[in-house]
Protein backbone atom coordinates (compact mmCIF):
# COMPACT_ATOMS: atom_id res chain seq x y z
CA UNK A 1 0.00 0.00 0.00
CA UNK A 2 3.17 2.69 0.41
CA UNK A 3 3.82 1.72 -2.86
CA UNK A 4 0.39 2.83 -4.07
CA UNK A 5 0.67 6.09 -1.49
CA UNK A 6 3.95 7.04 -3.65
CA UNK A 7 1.62 6.38 -7.07
CA UNK A 8 -1.10 8.66 -5.52
CA UNK A 9 1.53 11.45 -4.84
CA UNK A 10 2.71 10.98 -8.24
CA UNK A 11 -0.40 11.62 -9.69
CA UNK A 12 -1.06 14.94 -7.57
CA UNK A 13 2.17 15.95 -8.75
CA UNK A 14 0.66 15.69 -12.77
CA UNK A 15 -2.47 17.66 -11.72
CA UNK A 16 -4.64 14.11 -11.65
CA UNK A 17 -7.35 12.78 -8.74
CA UNK A 18 -4.07 11.60 -6.66
CA UNK A 19 -5.40 7.49 -6.80
CA UNK A 20 -2.60 5.14 -6.84
CA UNK A 21 -2.19 1.48 -7.47
CA UNK A 22 0.13 -1.97 -7.52
CA UNK A 23 -1.04 -4.73 -9.21
CA UNK A 24 1.53 -7.89 -8.01
CA UNK A 25 0.99 -10.81 -10.17
CA UNK A 26 3.26 -13.79 -11.18
CA UNK A 27 6.44 -12.36 -9.07
CA UNK A 28 5.93 -8.77 -11.00
CA UNK A 29 5.29 -5.54 -9.26
CA UNK A 30 3.18 -3.18 -11.54
CA UNK A 31 2.49 0.58 -10.29
CA UNK A 32 0.51 3.11 -11.33
CA UNK A 33 -2.11 5.89 -10.88
CA UNK A 34 -4.64 7.90 -12.80
CA UNK A 35 -3.94 9.19 -15.87
CA UNK A 36 -7.36 10.18 -17.10
CA UNK A 37 -6.27 14.32 -17.70
CA UNK A 38 -2.92 13.20 -19.31
CA UNK A 39 -4.07 10.51 -21.56
CA UNK A 40 -7.63 12.10 -22.65
CA UNK A 41 -9.20 8.26 -21.43
CA UNK A 42 -11.73 8.63 -18.85
CA UNK A 43 -10.78 5.06 -18.29
CA UNK A 44 -7.39 5.32 -17.06
CA UNK A 45 -8.22 5.07 -13.27
CA UNK A 46 -4.78 3.77 -11.54
CA UNK A 47 -6.78 0.36 -11.42
CA UNK A 48 -6.82 0.32 -15.30
CA UNK A 49 -3.93 1.36 -15.66
CA UNK A 50 -1.88 -1.37 -13.72
CA UNK A 51 -4.43 -4.17 -14.77
CA UNK A 52 -4.07 -3.27 -18.63
CA UNK A 53 0.43 -3.25 -17.85
CA UNK A 54 -0.18 -6.35 -16.20
CA UNK A 55 -2.40 -8.13 -18.55
CA UNK A 56 -0.13 -7.01 -21.24
CA UNK A 57 3.84 -8.08 -19.57
CA UNK A 58 2.26 -11.69 -18.41
CA UNK A 59 0.22 -12.35 -22.06
CA UNK A 60 -2.77 -13.04 -20.57
CA UNK A 61 -5.94 -10.97 -19.84
CA UNK A 62 -6.84 -13.16 -16.93
CA UNK A 63 -4.14 -11.97 -13.57
CA UNK A 64 -5.51 -15.36 -11.65
CA UNK A 65 -3.84 -15.31 -8.25
CA UNK A 66 -3.09 -11.76 -8.23
CA UNK A 67 -3.63 -8.86 -5.75
CA UNK A 68 -4.51 -5.56 -5.95
CA UNK A 69 -4.13 -2.18 -3.70
CA UNK A 70 -5.76 0.58 -4.43
CA UNK A 71 -5.79 3.72 -2.49
CA UNK A 72 -9.16 4.94 -2.97
CA UNK A 73 -12.15 1.95 -3.05
CA UNK A 74 -13.00 1.26 -6.55
CA UNK A 75 -15.68 2.50 -8.93
CA UNK A 76 -18.17 0.68 -11.09
CA UNK A 77 -16.03 0.74 -14.31
CA UNK A 78 -13.20 -0.87 -11.87
CA UNK A 79 -14.98 -3.46 -10.28
CA UNK A 80 -15.83 -4.45 -13.98
CA UNK A 81 -12.33 -4.60 -14.59
CA UNK A 82 -11.39 -6.86 -11.81
CA UNK A 83 -13.74 -9.13 -12.08
CA UNK A 84 -12.59 -9.53 -16.27
CA UNK A 85 -9.34 -10.22 -14.76
CA UNK A 86 -10.11 -12.32 -12.30
CA UNK A 87 -8.13 -10.82 -9.41
CA UNK A 88 -7.69 -12.75 -6.14
CA UNK A 89 -7.35 -10.04 -3.90
CA UNK A 90 -8.45 -6.22 -3.35
CA UNK A 91 -6.73 -4.39 -0.98
CA UNK A 92 -8.29 -0.41 -0.79
CA UNK A 93 -7.27 2.47 1.42
CA UNK A 94 -9.85 5.21 2.26
CA UNK A 95 -13.76 4.60 1.22
CA UNK A 96 -15.58 6.53 -1.53
CA UNK A 97 -18.68 7.80 -0.42
CA UNK A 98 -19.67 9.61 -4.12
CA UNK A 99 -18.54 6.96 -6.54
CA UNK A 100 -17.28 3.49 -4.19
CA UNK A 101 -18.58 0.22 -5.83
CA UNK A 102 -17.09 -2.39 -3.18
CA UNK A 103 -18.37 -0.93 0.16
CA UNK A 104 -19.94 2.61 -0.17
CA UNK A 105 -22.26 3.36 -2.55
CA UNK A 106 -22.59 0.24 -3.89
CA UNK A 107 -21.69 -3.87 -2.98
CA UNK A 108 -20.89 -5.12 -6.74
CA UNK A 109 -18.78 -7.97 -5.81
CA UNK A 110 -22.18 -8.83 -4.27
CA UNK A 111 -24.45 -8.87 -7.38
CA UNK A 112 -23.75 -12.47 -8.12
CA UNK A 113 -20.79 -11.66 -10.40
CA UNK A 114 -18.86 -14.31 -11.80
CA UNK A 115 -15.87 -13.63 -9.84
CA UNK A 116 -15.69 -12.25 -6.44
CA UNK A 117 -12.05 -11.20 -4.85
CA UNK A 118 -11.52 -11.15 -1.49
CA UNK A 119 -11.78 -7.22 0.07
CA UNK A 120 -9.72 -5.83 2.47
CA UNK A 121 -10.86 -2.46 3.19
CA UNK A 122 -9.23 0.78 5.63
CA UNK A 123 -5.40 -0.17 4.77
CA UNK A 124 -3.25 2.77 5.48
CA UNK A 125 -6.91 4.60 5.39
CA UNK A 126 -5.94 8.10 7.47
CA UNK A 127 -3.31 8.43 4.74
CA UNK A 128 -4.86 7.55 1.80
CA UNK A 129 -7.71 9.98 2.50
CA UNK A 130 -5.18 12.71 3.39
CA UNK A 131 -3.41 13.01 -0.20
CA UNK A 132 -7.23 13.60 -1.59
CA UNK A 133 -8.17 15.93 1.21
CA UNK A 134 -5.26 17.68 0.62
CA UNK A 135 -5.36 17.31 -3.33
CA UNK A 136 -9.04 18.97 -3.31
CA UNK A 137 -8.20 21.76 -0.76
CA UNK A 138 -5.71 23.45 -3.05
CA UNK A 139 -8.18 23.24 -5.84
CA UNK A 140 -10.76 25.14 -4.05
Amino acid sequence: MKMALEEALKAARQGEVPVGAVLVTQGLVVRGHNMVIQSHDPTAHAEIVVIRDAASRVGNYRLVGSSLYVTIEPCIMCVGAIVQARIDRVVYGAPDKRYGAVESMVRSFEMGLNHRPEVISGVMEEEAGEILRDFFSKRR
